[in-house]
């Protein structure tokens, strides 16, 4: 397999639920917990601005409504994506991906970027945040950037074939080796339900990593550390990773 800089352990959106997730704010809370490597979701604005959301609409974690595929970044930008988690964090803004490109090169963190997008942005999300991640890591090592939908990965993979790619899945569907083999990904990531010793051997027979998420538990992280996982994704970031004195490697 090509050699592997990302560390074992990611924070996931962040920070885990100790912080507003997808948030700077979350990005700085994980990182004093020694986190040097994250996940987040990007999506676009309606005027293409690249920044973090996880949702297809605002509701849950803005004081915005419906869907941010039809918002301008300057009104999205207006936003408290703090609040709705707890009073200090109140206030605090959706960020632009370049804020988190930033921050994570002024630290020297590495980041998994979810290509997250609208339905029906499948191949505008993955083409603009592909051009995104090559322009703001240029000269630096690049982002992972992964997606459970192939069209904007394969969007992704057209725009800027440079950048490494994993496919993101919720089950094991039928056909998703094939997938993965066209997508010319260097990982695979899968909830942790469904990666074990054997997975990991099949994956690594094909010159991908295995990663999983989010894993939440100390006993089903050591498990799957020994059976050779190379990536782990974690809300508990107080609890697991760099905070339990396992380093990242």
């Amino acid at each position: 397999m090509k050699p592997w800089p990302y560390p074992l352990w990611l924070a996931h959106r962040g920070a885990g639920k100790l912080a507003p997730e997808n948030t700077l704010a979350a990005f700085r809370v994980g990182a004093g917990f020694g986190f040097r490597a994250f996940e987040c979701d990007v999506k676009l604005s309606r005027d293409g601005e690249a920044f973090l959301l996880h949702d297809d609409t605002l509701e849950r974690t803005t004081g915005g409504r419906g869907s941010p595929a039809g918002i301008d970044w300057a009104d999205l930008a207006t936003l408290d994506a703090g609040g709705w988690h707890s009073p200090p964090f109140a206030a605090e803004p959706l960020p632009r991906f370049a804020q988190i490109a930033a921050f994570c090169q002024a630290n020297a963190c590495m980041l998994n970027v979810e290509i997250k997008p609208c339905p029906g942005e499948e191949a505008r999300t993955g083409t603009a945040v592909a051009h995104a991640a090559a322009r703001l890591w240029a000269g630096a090592l690049p982002p992972l950037l992964s997606s459970f939908k192939p069209e904007a990965l394969a969007a992704a993979r057209d725009a800027e074939p440079g950048l490494p790619r994993a496919l993101l899945l919720d089950s094991l569907w039928e056909g998703w080796p094939e997938a993965a083999e066209a997508l010319g990904v260097v990982a695979v990531i899968t909830n942790w339900r469904w990666m074990d010793r054997a997975l990991i051997q099949r994956l690594h027979a094909h010159g991908w990593r295995a990663m999983v998420y989010t894993v939440n538990d100390a006993a089903v992280a050591e498990r799957l550390i020994a059976d050779g996982i190379d990536g782990i994704i974690t809300d508990a970031v107080d609890t697991l990773g760099p905070a339990a004195g396992r380093q990242p490697r």
